[in-house]
Order: C-alpha cells, then structure tokens, then sequence
C-alpha cells in the first residue's frame, strides 16, 4: 500500500509530470531537464529524485552525468499500466509541446557550470 501511495503522490505534481514528458522521449540529465522545462538545478533534481524513489526512473552514470530514464522493466505490472496511462494522457495534452519542442534545444553541460544557472 505504501508503494502505491508514494507512486501516486509522485504522480500529482505538474513538474514530474512535465519531467516525465520529456523521459518519454528520451533519457535526460539533470541540465537537460532543468534546460528543457526552465526550472533551477534544485527543483529538477528533487523531482527527479521523487520519481525515483517511487519507482519509476533508474538512473546510469555516464561520465559526471546522471541519466535519468523511465524503469519499465524494474517497476510492478500496475505501475507500468499506471505510467502507460500517464504517456497516453501526456499525448493528448498540448501544454507538453512547448516542452518537447525545447527538448530538442537543449545540451548536456558539466554539473559544475549547472549550479550556476
């Protein structure tokens, strides 16, 4: 029940939506994400963090970098169906285009110059 709870409370924020958006196109770091929706180094890599811990993201090192992308294959059946459904609504909704568009503008910068964003 926990887990459930921790997954939908992740779910019930626009910037993890908006941050989800984006890791349905691809993996991102931070930079990307914070470069992508205009947000600070702090609040992309909280939210992140969240969509983490509950299950949705895995993270790789590359580098100094921490890609973060969708965990399909390390997450339960019905969070899976939960997230698909996310997608589907996320598809139909025309506030994530801006998002998406400025996804494709962005680039992966050292965490050293991010904190200075």
């Amino acid at each position: 029940m926990r887990d459930l709870v921790k997954a939908l409370k992740a779910l019930s924020d626009e910037t993890r939506l908006r941050i989800l958006d984006l890791l349905f196109e691809r993996e991102c770091c931070v930079c990307e994400v914070m470069q992508a929706l205009n947000i600070s180094q702090t609040r992309a890599s909280r939210n992140l963090n969240i969509l983490h811990n509950a299950g949705f993201l895995q993270v790789r090192r590359e580098g100094l970098w921490s890609l973060y992308s969708i965990d399909r294959a390390g997450m339960p059946e019905c969070f899976a169906d939960l997230l698909e459904i996310t997608k589907e609504t996320l598809e139909e909704n025309s506030l994530s285009i801006p998002d998406l568009k400025q996804l494709l503008t962005v680039e992966r910068i050292s965490p050293i110059f991010a904190l200075k964003i």
